[in-house]
């Protein structure tokens, strides 16, 4: 098999499937590209069983075949070129000669055919959604989604589609973000949980592309298609926490205070907190937010006061500083509002203002008990 492709054009396919292979992968055939040509369409193939990402792109050639090629090899390679055409050749001896203006590379390849096969979708339900709803949705829940082995079903984002709104949920037990959109439904209900990796990947690729992303899915695989990429994984089985339950439904104490001064005020006063348990506190009242923190062991102390509207009773709660600045990262407002019952109950952020039409973000973190 013979083809010809632009070293920037190959180099930059290659770079976003990388991100699918393990360092440490169970069979060594997973550390390679699968190239599977078709006259002049190249197919380029990442996996590491769980998630399987292809890509296509246009090529010279009249022939067919598939290789699979060292991942590692080829990119530190590629990356070494300005932009130039290249010539892939397979020669008998299972070497693959690259040729540039500069000179000639062999590397060796494998068989095409040991490379694992993707598994067709089975009877899948199908939604589109725009690419820039799909990356929002993904960056404003992924981080608050658990690293706890024991519990895998709080370790993805979950995916709740209906024909009124698709929601997005991510939680750890310590903190939740739901990310709804009204404006984008689908044609059933379906719900499924979808792991981390494979999200960050989307992400990434995703950005601003606001291309239409084409999901399809049934109880064990998904599966998202756009433009000339098309990714498949295995979805997390189990079933998701009852989230709705963990929400607040009464919250008298309502806090509204600028985003970015609270954001800055909470770094700030947190670097002064418990190592251990990274405690700040907030007391409210009237038109004004008292930020402290302490850590007795060393004796470092830090206050802050900030201009607030609070209506509610006096209180004081505790947060751990780095859920709440994650929070508050994570937003885009200027304003961001805290609704609260009681020191022992979860408080509720949500954004005021710069969120779009047909979007609604609700976040929740649990507070930490006060050692008065």
């Amino acid at each position: 098999m013979k083809f010809i492709v632009s070293s920037s054009q190959l180099l930059k396919q290659l770079q976003v499937l990388g991100g699918v292979i393990n360092s440490n992968n169970t069979l060594p055939i997973l550390d390679n590209f699968l190239f599977e040509l078709d006259t002049n369409q190249l197919k380029v193939t990442a996996s590491d069983l769980e998630t399987t990402m292809s890509s296509t792109i246009e090529v010279e050639s009249d022939s067919q075949g598939s290789v699979a090629v060292s991942a590692r090899l080829l990119l530190d390679t590629l990356k070494t070129f300005p932009n130039q055409p290249l010539t892939f050749k397979t020669e008998d001896n299972s070497t693959i000669e690259i040729s540039s203006s500069q000179g000639k590379y062999d590397m060796a390849y494998f068989n095409g055919e040991e490379f694992p096969k993707t598994v067709a979708l089975a009877s899948p339900s199908k939604t589109v959604i725009n690419g820039d709803i799909l990356a929002t949705a993904i960056s404003k829940t992924i981080f608050a989604a658990g690293n706890d082995d024991l519990r895998p079903v709080m370790s993805g984002v979950f995916f709740q589609f209906s024909p009124e709104n698709l929601t997005f949920v991510a939680t750890d037990a310590h903190k939740l973000v739901k990310y709804t959109r009204t404006d984008v439904t689908a044609d059933e209900v379906a719900e499924f949980i979808m792991p981390k990796k494979p999200l960050n990947l989307l992400k990434g690729i995703l950005g601003t592309s606001g291309t239409d992303v084409t999901i399809e899915y049934n109880d064990s695989n998904a599966k998202f298609t756009f433009e000339n990429i098309v990714l498949e994984c295995r979805l997390i089985d189990g079933k998701y926490p009852n989230y709705d339950a963990v929400i607040p439904k009464e919250n008298p104490n309502k806090l509204t205070v600028d985003r970015a001064s609270f954001l800055n005020s909470a770094r700030r006063v947190s670097i002064f907190s418990s190592k251990t348990t990274h405690q700040i506190r907030l007391k409210m009242a009237g038109t004004e937010l008292n930020i402290s923190a302490e850590d007795i062991d060393y004796s470092n102390k830090a206050d802050e006061r900030l201009n607030c509207e609070y209506q509610g009773d006096d209180m004081q709660i505790g947060f751990n500083s780095r859920f709440l600045t994650e929070m508050l990262s994570n937003l885009d407002s200027t304003e961001v509002m805290i609704e609260m019952s009681l020191p022992n109950r979860a408080g509720i952020l949500t954004p005021i203002d710069g969120v779009e039409e047909g979007e609604e973000i609700t976040m929740l973190v649990m507070p930490v008990m006060l050692n008065s």
